[in-house]
């Protein structure tokens, strides 16, 4: 499904705010319950959707680095559903796959998450079950965990990015589990936009822009205008040094930190084949009296046990199935090495603490963002090279990555695509580390 030009211009008109931020306390409750949204602009229909403590997004939450995040999770819908809390290295039990590390969450019942956050970052909270349409439906929300001594900056501020298919009136489209998505690259909206935390700065203001694609499908080619600056930290890991950029590509779940100075009204702009779409700007109003000149710094190490390649585990997981891509051993449209969803036994076996080098091979014809549950990898470039620590990487069609991981976190792990439909339909494994 396109995106429309019409709506993407009306949307630019004023930048659409996140939920107000939730400083996680002991008890401190998050319900999902049907909601009514502004997703178009405002003066256009509105659309029923779920959502956290009355939105959707839901409340963005924050803590520090170290705290144990505590949260009654109230399901106030009329179907089953939990939550995971991405990019977190949790407590097994805590990583809200049902199935696998917990039972579903029924109408009516509270299920109580306490999330020790040791890492500091950027990360998001999400359904995890159905959530080929519960996230779609809106069931996330920004999880923000800050510094022991944060980067000085004048304004940390919240992007989430994401897109809806929508009727005219604004409504949902209802053709969640449609073949066609499944099948393809899975369910693209035809509307999107940026939302944001705080919705203006000043000229000269450091910023600190936390950027969250919580699409269950589309890849976000972004480009910022109105600032200069540098990246410093993908999916919530800091990298060793602050990198230039010109465009950020957002996978499915991905997420991109980015400290930078303001020059002029800060825009957000979408690269498709039909042209570039502005999604939201952030208005400058005033100037900052006393601007930063220092040079962007490092965040600190985000302390995670370090890979020795020389030393890992090979193993090879092939993605395979949907259109265009060929039989498969497999029993649904999806598969991993032959085999369609979660098998009893786990893909593999970790001792606590062994690194395993992962080839990722994608033999099908769309991309895919595979994601892993209670850990961070390095990718692995094609000259060999360590890069960057995620917990996300994509994949494009007819390629293979390397990704370099310390399994340390016992448990059962889900490692699956990302792009939501793929996930349902087979995309998915597990791993145990004992």
């Amino acid at each position: 499904m396109s995106l429309n030009r019409r709506q993407f211009l009306g949307a630019s008109a004023s930048a659409t705010l996140l939920p107000s931020i939730a400083k996680s306390e002991p008890g401190f409750r998050l319900e999902a319950e049907p909601v009514i949204a502004q997703v178009l602009p405002p003066g256009d229909g509105v659309t029923h959707m779920f959502g956290f403590n009355g939105s959707s997004p839901g409340p963005e939450i924050r803590a520090r680095q170290g705290d144990r995040v505590s949260v009654d999770f109230v399901n106030g819908l009329d179907r089953d559903s939990a939550i995971h809390w991405h990019g977190i290295h949790v407590d097994n039990d805590m990583d809200g796959v049902p199935g696998l590390t917990q039972p579903l969450v029924r109408p009516g019942e509270t299920f109580h998450y306490s999330v020790n956050v040791a890492h500091a970052g950027t990360y998001w909270y999400h359904a995890h079950h159905r959530s080929w349409e519960q996230v779609a439906m809106g069931l996330y929300g920004p999880l923000i965990v800050e510094e022991q001594d944060p980067p000085t900056v004048d304004r940390d501020i919240t992007v989430l990015l994401d897109d809806w298919r929508l009727e005219e009136t604004g409504e949902l489209h209802d053709s969640f589990g449609n073949a066609h998505d499944i099948t393809h690259a899975g369910r693209m909206g035809n509307f999107a936009r940026a939302l944001f935390s705080s919705n203006h700065v000043r000229r000269g203001d450091r910023v600190r822009l936390r950027l969250i694609n919580a699409a269950t499908a589309r890849e976000f080619p972004v480009t910022i205008g109105g600032l200069v600056g540098q990246v410093v930290a993908y999916d919530g890991m800091p990298l060793p040094e602050p990198a230039p950029f010109r465009e950020i590509l957002l996978a499915p779940a991905q997420r991109t930190d980015v400290i930078a100075d303001v020059t002029g009204p800060v825009t957000f702009d979408l690269r498709l084949r039909q042209g570039s779409y502005e999604l939201g700007t952030l208005s400058v109003e005033g100037t900052n009296p006393s601007p930063t000149h220092a040079p962007i710094m490092p965040l600190p190490s985000p302390g995670i046990p370090e890979p020795d390649g020389n030393r890992a585990t090979r193993l090879t997981l092939v993605m395979q199935g949907g259109a265009m891509g060929g039989r498969h051993g497999g029993q649904d449209v999806w598969a991993f090495n032959d085999r369609s969803g979660l098998p009893e036994r786990p893909w593999r076996q970790f001792d606590r603490g062994e690194t395993a080098r992962i080839t990722l091979r994608n033999d099908t014809a769309f991309p895919h963002g595979i994601h892993l549950h209670g850990h961070h990898f390095r990718e692995i470039g094609d000259d060999g090279v360590h890069g960057a620590y995620r917990d996300t990487t994509l994949v494009d069609p007819g390629s293979s990555r390397d990704i370099l991981c310390v399994f340390h976190n016992p448990g059962r792990w889900l490692l699956h695509c990302h792009t939501l439909a793929h996930q349902a339909f087979g995309m998915k494994t597990w791993v145990e580390v004992k």
